[in-house]
């Protein structure tokens, strides 16, 4: 593994060197490129492909490099210091790996490597380790989790859904614009709630639901063309008898 690591680095030096693009890249050019191969990983795993996973993780391995080599070049930190960092941090919050402390299960895992994380130097709240970039649902998702190993939690998924229901009556009953967006954002980040107490993955989930409209979607735009149709042509209720065909096509399908 060493010698792999050792040849990438010294083809970033040599890019770093001699390629225009390469040569005068920075941090905050590198952010937004690392922020996308991040995205391109994710949908890999999400289609648990793992010749993408594979390309996607070397994508981002590079640009990991890249980071420390800048940094290096500033007279930052260096790559061995970053291994470093993480092997220690590894050790300190596995205390029942390599101290006394004893977790039989992932939750008391999770829940100890919280409390160890607030003893830590810089850290005011469980939450401040939630970074600010996350989408909204990632956020909400790891905001519940974080204060959950904590405690504050409810019971069960019984009591999430009392909670779900209330909501929405509260959205129903807002009236104006701006209660309609709270009332829309308190039901949205239960429903995140709910889902994790059902041990699922809201971002999975929604994926998966966009991934079926789209092609649900696409199969009713093949009827429309098949009855040589357009969409200006008909109504929304024949556009949800062709959606309602599209789904029964979809089932039927070998």
């Amino acid at each position: 593994m060493q010698d792999e690591l050792l040849r990438l680095r010294q083809i970033l030096d040599e890019l770093r060197e001699k390629c225009p693009w390469d040569k005068v890249q920075t941090w905050q050019t590198l952010r937004k490129n690392t922020v996308e191969e991040v995205f391109e990983l994710s949908e890999a795993l999400l289609a648990d492909d793992a010749l993408e996973v594979k390309k996607e993780l070397g994508d981002l391995l590079m640009h990991l490099l890249f980071y420390t080599k800048i940094a290096e070049e500033q007279g930052l930190f260096t790559w061995k210091q970053v291994i470093e960092q993480i092997c220690e941090k590894l050790i300190r919050r596995h205390p029942h790996i390599y101290g006394e402390a004893v977790c039989e299960t992932q939750e008391e895992v999770r829940k100890n490597w919280e409390q160890i994380k607030l003893t830590e130097e810089g850290q005011k709240s469980v939450l401040a380790g939630v970074p600010k970039g996350l989408t909204p649902m990632v956020k909400a998702y790891r905001l519940q989790e974080k204060t959950a190993a904590l405690g504050f939690d409810w019971q069960n998924s019984g009591e999430v859904w009392q909670k779900v229901q209330e909501e929405s009556r509260e959205l129903q009953e807002a009236t104006t614009k701006t209660d309609q967006e709270e009332e829309l954002g308190d039901l949205l980040f239960v429903l995140i709630n709910y889902a994790r107490h059902l041990k699922i993955d809201p971002e999975e989930a929604l994926h998966k639901s966009n991934e079926k409209f789209i092609r649900r979607f696409n199969a009713l735009e093949m009827l429309l063309k098949q009855d040589a149709k357009q969409f200006s042509e008909v109504s929304t209720a024949d556009l949800e008898a062709y959606y309602q065909q599209a789904k029964k096509q979809e089932k039927i399908k070998p």
